[in-house]
């Protein structure tokens, strides 16, 4: 989840104020007696204010170990109406089936890295501080640093063109392999010193890195092949009148989300005299926002992680879930 620093707390507070947190409640409309699934639990801010919102109940998700040990004094303060489960979101409907709920009456997810993790040097996200090389969300498997030692020079610059979006991936990879043919990348401070030798940047635009880390990162967390598969997750364990709340960061998660809201809520194609109409499946979702909601600018002046969140949320209809790929 990737939220703003908040203030000063204690007991069950979180860590950290969630973006479009009003936008989230309005668009999820938490109510008495619903059963509502927070996918990206993160520091607990999304959650905390749905249990607030209403006499609801949440089973929130993360991978991280880490957020699962800090919600803990949440859990406790809940009196029984949130329930942690350390798991993948794209599990989610599994997860909501092992707590003993087929259908569920919303869920919420807010994609990405959080707040909690770029600001821990040891989690090695975040060119602001020096620390290992990892990225693991999960803290297991590869980690960014292993894809860096092992990946060739056209793996590593189709793996940035694709995930970060730089158009400058070849040279960036070309300088990775020749620096860590002096000694290993190991460092966030290391690989962001290199790409900064490649990646020349202004006053007011984003580090030279920017791009280089997140695609990394989405790598390392397959983060893009969670999020298709956690919607197709929410699309069968939603009940009729059941919303889901998307929250994404950059281009190529949103763009994930409204290629499958477009799917799931169009109608067939017209046809012709030249073709016959296209039969395709009943819609299985109903768009709540004829496009994306993005921050105020007041969010966005407060909380520059703001800026670039885009918000998407649909209601199930009584449609059959499609079939999974």
């Amino acid at each position: 989840m990737t939220s703003a620093m908040a203030r000063d707390g204690g007991g069950d507070a979180p860590r950290h104020v969630p973006v479009l947190l009003a936008e989230v409640l309005g668009s999820l409309t938490p109510r008495d007696g619903d059963i509502l699934i927070d996918g990206t639990f993160g520091a607990g801010g999304y959650t905390a204010a749905i249990l607030a919102a209403a006499d609801t109940r949440v089973i929130a998700i993360d991978r991280d170990p880490t957020a699962i040990a800090a919600g803990a004094a949440m859990v406790d303060a809940s009196a029984g109406r949130l329930t942690l489960v350390h798991d993948r979101f794209a599990n989610l409907d599994a997860v909501a089936a092992d707590c003993g709920h087929a259908l569920v009456d919303g869920v919420v997810l807010d994609i990405g890295v959080s707040s909690m993790q770029l600001d821990e040097a040891d989690r090695g996200f975040s060119f602001r501080f020096d620390g290992p090389l990892d990225m693991r969300m999960a803290r297991e498997g590869d980690s960014a640093a292993d894809l860096v030692a092992r990946l060739d020079e056209t793996d590593l610059a189709n793996l940035i063109y694709t995930y970060g979006e730089e158009r400058l991936s070849r040279h960036i990879a070309k300088a990775i392999v020749r620096e860590r043919a002096e000694a290993p990348i190991t460092t966030t401070k290391r690989l962001a010193d290199i790409v900064g030798r490649v990646v020349r940047s202004k006053p007011g635009d984003i580090h030279p890195a920017t791009r280089t880390f997140q695609a990394l990162r989405i790598a390392v967390n397959d983060e893009l092949g969670e999020l298709e598969t956690a919607l197709a997750a929410a699309e069968h364990v939603l009940k009729p009148g059941g919303r889901l709340v998307v929250v994404t960061f950059h281009s190529l998660e949103d763009r994930i989300v409204k290629q499958f809201l477009v799917d799931r809520s169009g109608k067939a194609p017209a046809g012709s005299r030249h073709a016959p109409a296209m039969s395709a499946p009943e819609p299985t979702f109903t768009l709540l926002h004829r496009k994306a909601v993005a921050a105020s600018d007041a969010e966005s002046a407060a909380n520059p992680r703001a800026r670039s969140a885009k918000l998407r949320a649909a209601v199930r209809t009584t449609a059959p879930a499609r079939r999974r790929p």
